[in-house]
C-alpha cells in the first residue's frame, strides 16, 4: 500500500502569530523573516476587483473527493493568489526582455512555470486544477498545462525490484531525472515535451501511453515532492533540482491530525466508489467492514503517509513562494507570501 492512494503587511498591521506544529525554529514568527503572513480577511483585501472567471459547475468538476472547496474560497483566496500570479508573470517576461535586449537576443520567451507541492488528501490537486482554470481565463487566454508528478513515479515492477512498493510516494519512488529533464525542456522552450502517463485505477504507469505538452504559455507542476533540494552527489556537490525551473511555487498546509482526517475520510469514499470498479488494484478493500477499513487507513498513515511528510513533504514547505494554511474545514486561514 502507498501514499499516492490517494514584516509589516501592506495593510499596516503586523503578521499573525501562528502556532506550527512542525518545528519552525522562529522562522514563522519573526517580522523580519522571510515570509509575510495575512489573515484570511486581509489578504482578500488585497485584490478586491478581480473578477469571478469559474462558475458552480466548474468548480464541480475541479474539486477533488473530499474537498469542500466553496466559490467564495474562489474568490477570497485564489483570484488574488492569480492576481499575485499575474504580476510575477508579467515581470518576468520583462526581466526576460530586458536580458534578450542586453544579449543581443532574438528568443522566444519560454513558460512561466509553477510548482503546487503539499501532503497526500491535503487537497493539492484541486488547487493545482483551480489555478489552471483561473489562468487560463485571463484576458490574454494563456495556454496553460498542468503535469502531475504521478507520472514519473517508476513503473511497479520496478518498484518492487527495488523494494520501494510500500514507499511510493516517497522521494526515491519517482525518477527523479526523467522529471527534471522534463520540466527542464518544457522550461527551456522545447515545442513538445513528452511524460509517462500514471493511472490511480491500477497504481501504475500506463505502458507506451504518453501526455504531450506543446508549448504552454504556463506549466503548472502537481506533486508531494516538487520543492525537493537536489541531491548531495558523493563527491559533496549538488547538481539541479526541478524547483530550480520555478517561477513561482504553492505548498498547501494543514495540521497532522487534520491530514490524516481528511486521508481516513477519502479512503473510506474511494472503498464505496473507485475500490468496487473490478479493474481496481485496491479492489479487495471494497470488501473490508468498516472497523477493518478504519484500521487499514490508519495504518497506512501512520506508516507511510504520515512519516513521508514529516521526512520529506514538509521539510520543503520553507522552499515556496506562497503557503496556503487550511483551517479543520479544508478553509484556508491564512496565507504566507515569501518576501521578495
Amino acid at each position: 500500500m502507498a501514499s499516492s492512494v490517494l514584516g509589516p503587511t501592506a495593510c499596516g498591521r503586523m503578521p499573525l502569530m501562528a502556532s506550527d506544529e512542525a518545528g519552525n525554529n522562529g522562522e514563522w514568527r519573526d517580522a523580519s523573516g522571510p515570509y509575510a503572513q495575512y489573515t484570511r480577511e486581509d489578504w482578500t483585501a488585497m485584490a478586491p476587483r478581480v473578477p469571478m472567471t469559474v462558475d458552480q459547475g466548474i468548480l464541480d468538476a475541479l474539486r477533488g473527493l473530499g474537498d469542500p472547496i466553496s466559490l467564495q474560497e474562489v474568490a477570497e483566496v485564489y483570484l488574488p493568489l492569480t492576481r499575485l500570479l499575474s504580476l510575477y508573470e508579467q515581470h518576468t517576461g520583462e526581466l526576460f526582455r530586458s536580458t534578450n535586449e542586453f544579449l543581443g537576443q532574438r528568443s522566444r520567451r519560454t513558460p512561466f512555470v509553477i510548482g503546487v507541492a503539499g501532503s497526500v488528501a491535503v487537497g493539492k490537486s484541486t488547487t493545482a486544477r483551480l489555478l489552471q482554470a483561473l489562468l487560463s481565463r485571463w484576458p490574454a487566454h494563456p495556454r496553460v498545462e498542468l503535469i502531475t508528478t504521478d507520472g514519473f513515479l517508476h513503473p511497479n515492477a520496478e518498484l518492487q525490484r527495488r523494494g520501494l512498493m510500500n514507499r511510493k510516494g516517497f522521494p526515491e519512488s519517482y525518477d527523479r531525472r526523467a522529471l527534471q529533464r522534463f520540466v527542464m525542456d518544457v522550461k527551456s522552450g522545447r515545442s513538445e515535451v513528452s511524460a509517462p502517463v500514471y493511472s490511480h485505477l491500477v497504481y501504475d504507469i500506463v505502458p507506451d501511453e504518453l501526455v504531450v505538452v506543446r508549448s504552454p504559455d504556463i506549466l503548472i507542476v502537481e506533486g508531494l515532492n516538487v520543492l525537493q533540494p537536489a541531491r548531495v552527489r558523493q563527491d559533496g556537490t549538488t547538481g539541479l533540482s526541478v524547483n530550480d525551473f520555478f517561477d513561482f511555487s504553492v505548498y498547501v498546509d494543514a495540521s497532522d491530525a487534520d491530514i490524516k482526517k481528511w486521508y481516513m475520510q477519502r479512503f473510506m469514499s474511494l472503498r464505496e466508489t473507485a475500490f468496487r470498479d473490478p479493474r481496481s488494484y485496491f479492489r479487495r478493500y471494497a470488501e473490508l467492514t468498516d472497523e477493518q477499513a478504519v484500521h487499514l487507513a490508519g495504518d497506512i498513515w501512520d506508516t507511510i503517509n504520515g512519516p513521508n511528510l514529516a521526512r520529506n513533504i514538509r521539510p520543503t514547505r520553507s522552499r515556496a513562494t506562497a503557503i496556503l494554511r487550511k483551517g479543520e474545514n479544508h478553509e484556508v486561514k491564512w496565507v504566507r507570501i515569501r518576501k521578495v
